[in-house]
Order: C-alpha cells, then sequence, then structure tokens
C-alpha cells in the first residue's frame, strides 16, 4: 500500500485529469469529482456497516433519509 493519504491521491488524480486535458476547459468538474467520490464512499461504508443505513448514516455524518437518496441515485439499492 502507498504512504500516499486521501488529499495527496485525490490531488494526483485532479492534476492528472488537468494534464489529459491538454488545455481544454473542464466543464461540470465539482459534481463530476462528487459523483466519482461519493458512489465508493457509500459502497464501503455500506459494506463496512453491514448494510445498516442508520448506523452508515450516522458514521457519515448524514440523515438517514439523505443516505438513503444518496444510495438511490447511485444505484445503489432498489
Amino acid at each position: 500500500m502507498s504512504n500516499h493519504n486521501l488529499h495527496d491521491c485525490v490531488r494526483a488524480s485532479i492534476e492528472s485529469y488537468f494534464r489529459d486535458l491538454n488545455g481544454t476547459d473542464p466543464a461540470g468538474l465539482h459534481d463530476m469529482l462528487v459523483k466519482a467520490v461519493e458512489k465508493p464512499l457509500l459502497e464501503v461504508v455500506m459494506q463496512q456497516s453491514q448494510n445498516n443505513q442508520s448506523r452508515a448514516a450516522q458514521w457519515l455524518g448524514l440523515n438517514r433519509n439523505t443516505l438513503r437518496k444518496k444510495l438511490l441515485e447511485h444505484k445503489l439499492i432498489d
């Protein structure tokens, strides 16, 4: 495992994204990044909480209804 912390990994990925754009202006960068990070975060937290939405919501600092909405948006529940 790498010694990089999450901040460094995210920063490196964003810098790489800008290099790949090769001068083209990005569009919707904030929304794209939030969605890219939010889904795996929800997947791991739900797994670690054994799919207990109340516990997962507490760990995330979210209202349970907000968590359910996000799980539905990412198609992680039906």
